[in-house]
């Protein structure tokens, strides 16, 4: 039987996890750099498909709980899924920039009051 509480926690952690990664594959990139640079932006946009994945799979009324726009974050991974021929890639770099590190600590946020835990599980 599966246990939802540990799905969700898994999930939190896989999307704390792609963060990170989006964070390290940008930290030496300028708008200019990252939309000309078609690994970066793909690997970029890999996390940000797992994160809007995985946000599917953590538990409506634990999201519920905090105050989030969480269909943008599904919205997002659909847009890469199934619309990637009209991503704009400034547009990515700006989500990036502004977004980006509000997901972060609100999914910082969770684990820890929570799941007293801000480890992440073996990838």
């Amino acid at each position: 039987m599966r246990d939802i509480h540990l799905d969700s926690l898994n999930r939190l952690q896989h999307i704390s996890k792609a963060i990170e990664l989006i964070n390290k594959y940008v930290s030496n990139e300028t708008l200019e750099t990252f939309c000309a640079d078609d690994l970066v932006h793909n690997a970029v946009l890999f996390q940000f498909s797992i994160i809007g994945e995985a946000i599917n799979f953590v538990a409506s009324d634990l999201l519920d709980q905090y105050d989030y726009p969480w269909y943008k974050v599904r919205s997002f991974r659909n847009l890469i899924a199934h619309e990637y021929f009209n991503i704009k890639m400034e547009a990515v770099w700006q989500i990036i920039q502004t977004d980006l590190i509000k997901l972060q600590i609100i999914i910082q946020s969770i684990l820890e009051k929570e799941f007293g835990s801000t480890i992440r599980s073996a990838d």
